[in-house]
């Protein structure tokens, strides 16, 4: 396998690496007149207002990360209005000045949310049969189409994406971090659903073609004027035992005869192509089922408490990215190892649930400020098979000494102050240094050519890996926050890694002690009447 073979996901991830020298192509500047509105709406459909519950949700993130979740909710509208307002919905306002712009409980990279949540559902109490669509600003969903009463299929969220929200800003890299958010908008669905009881689970063998008309994102009338929105993923909603897997033309003979309503408005007036984002698209959608053994991550012991026990709810509203870090606040050795347990999955912890595939995702950690342990350069190994794979496939004379609990595979490579190293990776910018610890997470793409929809699901691991990463700073007293800009290779080199280009890294994330910009004021995500809905 080569770095430089030209083809679709291997040719758009080479083009959109950012160098030493140079960045990958992006605009350079923000065209602010044209930046895209945060919210897609669908004029004309009938919309289904939701109650907020979340403050009556009183589970807590300790019982959720050790695997004890409550009884099963209900599937009816109150409920799934939790799983949207905690999932996807707003997390607050701030404002500076005369500017003032929301935040939402999935993290996005820029704030710029290219994600866009659907519902598919039979017909539940309190909620007709339809495909709705999810309008975080106003806390509704806008009803897309009108099915049979007596539909009968699983309830299922549908996530896409709206690639130019991300390519105003970020150019060709674009796609990478819709990719990322995905990833980490399946994992705040999965802490969302696990607050009611609830199992998401990624349905694997829908196509792409196949869930663009389960959305309505093939109904080309309704997109005339706006931009589109690519298929990510379904996720069907398990309000009970695990069940089996479902298939998608079960709803597709529904939605065929459904009754489409809506117009999607236009983000902004004017668009800049950069060559590259389609084509990749197109190249790494799954074009047939797969009939891939699927695995289930296995059972493991559960981690240490951390300092803090919020409800599982208010933790997922106060998670924010830091702009800022101390360069002071230190973390115990023993928190640390509890944090690095979390990111390996476990068959019934969530957000693991929803993931059915074998850990294709190892990290890289700079360690910088974790009392109790040396700082330097360590790897957790997410799947211990790996583990002679990436000692073949790295330097030499890494050390590779087994750190922490028995139970965690962690190793350090290189003992050394790497605080500046750190930094210089993530495109010079202070906050992979100032933090605890710092996290590159290395990608395998050994199938990725064979099996092209695995470069958006490495992504997707990625961000699945952050949204953990996130609430458990926020458990430990810290807070997180994800880098979408580094230097590809130069990790890459670092590490010693060869010219194969198996190993990729495809995120950075850190974590430390937070500065506070006390000149943002926060405000409430939706105006008090909202409470008050039933």
């Amino acid at each position: 396998m080569s770095d430089t073979a030209d083809h679709g996901a291997r040719a758009y991830h080479r083009a959109s690496k950012h160098h030493l020298d140079r960045y990958a192509p992006g605009p350079g500047h923000l065209d602010w007149a044209n930046q895209p509105d945060p919210f897609r709406v669908y004029a004309g459909c009938e919309r289904v207002r939701l109650p907020l519950l979340a403050d009556r949700l009183q589970v807590s993130y300790a019982d959720v990360r050790a695997g004890r979740l409550p009884p099963p909710a209900p599937l009816d509208r109150p409920h799934l209005g939790a799983l949207f307002e905690l999932g996807l919905g707003l997390a607050a306002w701030k404002a500076y000045g005369a500017n003032r712009w929301a935040l939402r409980c999935n993290p996005s990279s820029g704030n710029l949310h290219p994600t866009e949540g659907y519902l598919l559902a039979p017909h539940l109490p309190g909620l007709p049969a339809g495909v709705y669509h999810y309008l975080s600003r106003d806390h509704v969903l806008e009803r897309r189409a009108e099915l049979s009463a007596q539909a009968g299929f699983p309830v299922c969220v549908g996530l896409t994406s709206i690639v130019w929200r991300e390519a105003w800003k970020y150019g060709l890299r674009a796609f990478r971090y819709c990719q990322i958010d995905t990833g980490h908008a399946i994992g705040a669905l999965a802490f969302a659903a696990a607050a009611l009881g609830w199992r998401p689970r990624l349905l694997e063998q829908v196509t792409e073609s196949q869930m663009a008309a389960l959305l309505g994102l093939d109904q080309m009338a309704a997109f005339e004027a706006a931009e589109p929105e690519i298929a990510e993923c379904l996720l069907v909603l398990e309000a009970g035992q695990p069940g089996s897997v479902t298939d998608p033309a079960d709803a597709l003979a529904v939605v065929e005869t459904g009754r489409w309503q809506g117009r999607a408005n236009r983000l902004s007036a004017e668009h800049r192509d950069w060559p590259g984002l389609l084509e990749v698209g197109l190249a790494t959608i799954m074009h047939t089922q797969t009939a891939e053994a699927l695995h289930a991550p296995p059972e493991r012991p559960r981690p240490a408490a951390l300092p803090f026990d919020p409800p599982l709810a208010r933790l997922i509203r106060q998670r924010r990215s830091a702009q800022a870090f101390d360069g002071v606040t230190g973390v115990p050795a023993d928190t640390f190892f509890s944090i690095m347990a979390r990111l390996l999955p476990a068959s019934d912890v969530p957000p693991w649930t929803a993931w059915q595939r074998a850990p294709a995702l190892h990290l890289l950690l700079f360690v910088h400020r974790v009392d109790g342990l040396e700082p330097g350069l360590y790897c957790l190994v997410r799947t211990p098979a790996d583990l002679p794979v990436l000692k073949a496939a790295m330097r030499p004379d890494w050390l590779w000494v087994k750190q922490g609990p028995a139970d965690l595979p962690l190793y350090l490579l290189l003992p050394h102050d790497l605080r500046a190293t750190a930094a210089r990776l993530s495109c010079h910018q202070a906050i992979a240094a100032d933090s605890c610890f710092a996290v590159s997470m290395l990608a395998d793409f050994a199938e990725v050519d064979a099996a092209p929809w695995l470069y958006r699901q490495r992504h997707w691991e990625a961000g699945l890996i952050g949204q953990v990463l996130y609430l458990e700073a926020e458990a430990a007293g810290l807070r997180g926050t994800g880098i979408g800009c580094f230097f590809d290779d130069e990790v890459h080199r670092l590490l010693g890694l060869g010219p194969d280009g198996r190993w990729q890294a495809v995120y950075h994330f850190t974590v430390g002690g937070a500065l506070e910009d006390t000149r943002l004021t926060t405000l409430a995500p939706y105006p008090e009447d909202f409470g008050k809905r039933t």
